[in-house]
């Protein structure tokens, strides 16, 4: 597994109050969310990359809007419920 540096300055950990742990948990989540809605990486994968089960990662999604199910038209969608 690739791992990544890169600086925040002290600044904008003071004037958001967060930690350096919290500042990884932020990016890491940051990175997966952008990974899963712009790239089309995997559920798994980005749950990986923010350090959380697939479970907890859908919770992320959600908070921030992104649906789990990937649909490119509405037949797709209309097929994958008939054959539910």
């Amino acid at each position: 597994m690739s791992q990544i540096t890169f600086t925040i300055p002290d600044e904008i950990l003071f004037d958001t109050q967060m930690s350096d742990s919290e500042a990884l948990d932020f990016a890491k989540k940051a990175v997966a969310l952008h990974y899963y809605t712009k790239k089309g990486v995997s559920l798994g994968y980005c749950a990986q990359i923010a350090g959380m089960t697939k479970g907890r990662f859908i919770r992320v999604l959600a908070k921030n809007g992104v649906s789990v199910f990937r649909y490119d038209t509405d037949s797709e969608l209309s097929e994958d419920v008939k054959n539910a």
